[in-house]
């Protein structure tokens, strides 16, 4: 699962890397860099990346079952051909403590979750099985 957010010179990167590290639990895995825009502006790029199921289950979870229905509801748009579902959690949102699922043109985070799929599993399905998961873990 990778978490990504871009932040301007105005913008409190720190607020933004630590509400990002309480959605994915673990101050460790956000990363901060530093760069200039095309205009030569200051930026941040903020992200956080995990591999590990448990982490991106507990992550995911945070939605809550309203957005995570939501999710289930449109797998079909969402997945590309890499297996990774693709949705976007409001950033002031997130900012405030609440976690919801917004649409690209609202300042957001970026969030891909990649999912393993083996030799004749259906991906669509195994997405339904892991957001089904995500809900009961969110209960």
């Amino acid at each position: 699962m990778t978490l990504r957010v871009t932040s301007s010179g105005l913008e409190d990167e720190n607020l933004i890397a630590d509400a990002i590290s309480l959605l994915i639990g673990d101050s460790e895995l956000v990363d901060l860099e530093k760069t200039n825009s095309y205009h030569g502006s200051s930026i941040f790029l903020i992200s956080a990346t995990t591999r590990k199921n448990k982490v991106a289950l507990s992550t995911i979870s945070k939605l809550g079952t309203k957005n995570l229905e939501e999710l289930q509801s449109t797998i079909e748009q969402r997945l590309d051909e890499n297996n990774t579902l693709h949705f976007r959690i409001g950033l002031d949102e997130l900012i405030d403590g609440e976690v919801i699922i917004v649409k690209p043109n609202r300042k957001s985070i970026k969030c891909q979750l990649k999912l393993e799929v083996y030799p004749g599993q259906s991906v669509t399905e195994q997405t339904n099985l892991f957001l089904q998961e995500a809900i009961l873990v969110s209960n």
